[in-house]
């Protein structure tokens, strides 16, 4: 799957001239970067395509502890990426992706995007990175939960006073702030230089 590099999203830490198409992630082009563009723009661990393809055959590269399947496979905002080393994919304050090498493989950050009730009375709990998992009733959308290797909750966080927050959209993209006030899906945060209130769908706590 090929795009133009035009119409690629602008979060993506490439060249803007070229040539004329490059690599289109598997899903949710505008929030991940696609396994060949992270291995061969950001990480510069591969030359070519052909490269990584080989890599993805000898079961070198994995997504959240998944094995990478095609070099179009899709790395979400804080999804753990390992490549030889292990790395989460985040935003930088310019509002390009980066990947930061990490020591804690062993947990990701997800923002809970909606829920629902399923037969049996269980929790389905939506995730920003497309991934559904069962949760508790406390749990609401807008908050976080950080996952283990096996997609399980090992812990929630809700959009309290005092809590960090890093800002996914808007004007504070790439920026970490602190909630000094929270007043529904409105929060005052302070940033570094200034202090703004934001809708919570612009912020995902940490």
């Amino acid at each position: 799957m090929h795009q133009t590099r035009q119409q690629a999203s602008t979060r993506l830490p490439i060249e803007r001239k070229g040539t004329k198409y490059v690599a289109r992630a598997s899903s949710d082009l505008e929030n991940s970067v696609p396994v060949v563009i992270a291995m061969r723009d950001i990480l510069k661990l591969a030359k070519t395509k052909k490269e990584v393809k080989k890599m993805i055959n000898q079961k070198m590269l994995k997504i959240n502890g998944r094995e990478v399947s095609d070099h179009n496979d899709s790395i979400k905002l804080f999804n753990i990426f390992e490549a030889g080393k292990t790395y989460v994919l985040k935003l930088s304050t310019t509002r390009k992706f980066f990947l930061e090498e990490t020591k804690d493989s062993k947990e990701r950050l997800c923002k809970v995007i909606g829920k629902k009730i399923l037969p049996g009375n269980k929790v389905q709990i939506n995730l920003h990175d497309g991934t559904n998992v069962f949760g508790d009733k406390k749990i609401k959308t807008g908050d976080s939960v950080y996952l283990d290797l096996s997609n399980k909750i090992k812990s929630h966080v809700s959009p309290e006073k005092g809590k960090e927050v890093f800002a996914i959209s808007g004007r504070y993209e790439g920026q970490y702030g602190k909630i000094s006030d929270a007043n529904d899906n409105k929060l005052l945060i302070k940033f570094k230089e200034s202090s703004s209130t934001l809708d919570l769908k612009n912020l995902i706590v940490l």
